[in-house]
């Protein structure tokens, strides 16, 4: 199989933006509420700060960990994205390139924060 500079570059930024989606996206907290227990804790300046920690045990511990992980959930996002590009390439494509695209854009929007901020 041979793949071009430009098709790694599409499933990488497609990869990218659905692992962040999974760990950190509010759109997805459903997915990940089930796996986690949340922890309320107010800070010395009185405001409370929300932590989230893995389930204690069995899969719901598995997979709050996994979750947890940026770079855990990067590898099983990655395959699912290779995995499903070369099983169904006419109907993945579409979805992969949205997830590209979107990917790209929030590196640029977090180049241009970065900009702001300063």
């Amino acid at each position: 199989m041979n793949i071009t500079i430009l098709q790694l570059l599409i499933l990488s930024l497609a990869s990218f933006r659905l692992t962040r989606l999974l760990v950190f996206d509010k759109i997805t907290e459903f997915i990940r509420e089930p796996f986690f227990n949340e922890i309320k804790e107010e800070n010395e300046d009185g405001e409370i700060e929300v932590y989230y920690l893995p389930k204690e045990k069995g899969v719901k511990k598995f997979v709050g960990e996994l979750l947890s992980c940026y770079w855990c959930t990067g590898i099983w996002a990655s395959a699912g994205i290779v995995a499903i590009s070369l099983l169904y390439p006419d109907f993945s494509f579409p979805i992969i390139l949205i997830f590209a695209v979107a990917g790209f854009a929030s590196i640029l929007e977090s180049i241009v924060q970065h900009f702001i901020e300063k």
